[in-house]
């Protein structure tokens, strides 16, 4: 008798280890075609390079080039051939997001989301709004 309820507790551990394994992850992940409206540089990329890029010792102020603070971004970023326009997913930024360089950035991994919305955002002209 203890050893069935052992086996089947320990399928019953089994089972619910597996079954929390198999729903870590519901975010719904879109590809850069899917963006339909306007992606703007301040509201939606900004916060990406402020959660994961203009970080201290990364590419802020007197860091690493180019300099992604919100101050100072755009203008790194458009005046120093970071972004290609007429070949959006040519773009280093976007190369280096997607993980296409040496090391892909941010350095713990690329992000789908992030990644595709500033492949929009370059798509839509990389405008300052």
């Amino acid at each position: 008798m203890k050893k069935s309820r052992f086996q089947m507790l320990t399928v019953m551990l089994a089972f619910t280890l597996f079954a929390g394994w198999g729903c870590y992850n519901d975010a719904v992940i879109y590809p850069a075609g899917d963006f339909t409206g306007e992606v703007s540089f301040t509201g939606d990329v900004i916060p990406i390079f402020n959660a994961d890029c203009n970080t201290s010792g990364c590419h802020n102020p007197g860091g690493i080039k180019p300099d992604l603070s919100p101050a100072n971004a755009y203008i790194s970023l458009t005046t120093v051939g970071y972004i290609n326009t007429g070949a959006p997913e040519e773009s280093e930024l976007y190369r280096w997001m997607k993980g296409l360089e040496a090391v892909p950035m941010p350095p713990s991994g690329s992000d789908a989301l992030n990644t595709s919305i500033v492949l929009a955002w370059i798509q839509q002209g990389a405008l300052e709004n």
